[in-house]
C-alpha cells in the first residue's frame, strides 16, 4: 500500500502519516513504517531501555515490539503519549523529527536564548559575527577531507540554526527599537 490512495470519489487521498510532500509520494507504507521504527529504536536507546520502561510503564518486550521489523509486529507503533514521555527525557526528539522529515518540515528548538533579553542590536551584531565564525570554522573542519559526513552535516546544521536564532533575535530587537 502506498502513501497515496484513491478515495471512493476517485480523488487522490492522503494516508498516514498525513499530507506527505510530493517528494515522498513514491514511499510505500513499509518504507515509512521502517523509517519510523528505526527512529523509535533510536529514541528508546537514547533514553536507555530500563529508563524507557519506567517512563512509559511498558515492558522491554513491548518496547521492542514497537521497533521490531518482524512481520508479526509490522503494524505496531509506539503510542504518542509514550513517545512524548521518552522524547522529554531524550537528547533529541527522534520520532518527532522523523515525522517532520516525512512532511518535509524542519524542526528547530532552543532552550537558551542567550541574547534575546539583553543588549539590543549591538550585542546581536557581535553574536552574529561570532556565530558566523563558528559556522565557518565548522565548515572548514568538515570539508578538510573533501567529504562532509552525516555527523559533520548535522553539526553544520546546528550552527546554521544557531545563526538563524541570532538573526531572529536581531530582527526582534530592530523591530522593538523602531517602534
Amino acid at each position: 500500500m502506498t502513501i497515496w490512495e484513491q478515495n471512493s470519489n476517485g480523488n487522490k487521498g492522503k494516508q498516514f502519516p498525513g499530507a506527505v510532500p510530493e517528494k515522498n509520494a513514491g514511499l510505500t507504507m513499509s518504507v515509512v513504517a521502517s523509517y519510523l521504527k528505526k527512529h523509535t529504536e533510536a529514541l528508546v536507546k537514547d533514553v536507555g531501555i530500563e529508563a524507557a520502561c519506567q517512563l512509559t510503564g511498558k515492558s522491554k518486550a513491548t518496547l521492542g515490539r514497537y521497533y521490531s521489523d518482524h512481520a508479526d509486529h509490522a503494524d505496531r507503533f509506539m503510542p504518542v503519549d509514550a513517545v512524548a514521555a521518552l522524547e522529554e527525557a531524550a537528547s533529541h526528539p527522534h520520532v518527532t523529527s522523523a515525522l517532520a522529515d516525512l512532511r518535509g518540515i524542519t524542526l528547530s528548538y532552543d532552550d537558551t536564548r542567550e541574547n534575546s533579553d539583553k543588549g539590543g542590536v549591538n550585542s546581536d551584531v557581535i553574536a552574529l559575527s561570532q556565530r558566523f565564525a563558528m559556522l565557518m570554522a565548522e565548515y572548514n573542519q568538515s570539508i578538510e577531507d573533501g567529504v562532509i559526513s552525516v555527523n559533520e552535516a548535522k553539526r553544520l546544521l546546528r550552527e546554521t540554526l544557531a545563526l538563524q536564532h541570532v538573526l531572529i533575535d536581531m530582527k526582534l530587537h530592530l523591530e522593538e527599537e523602531s517602534g
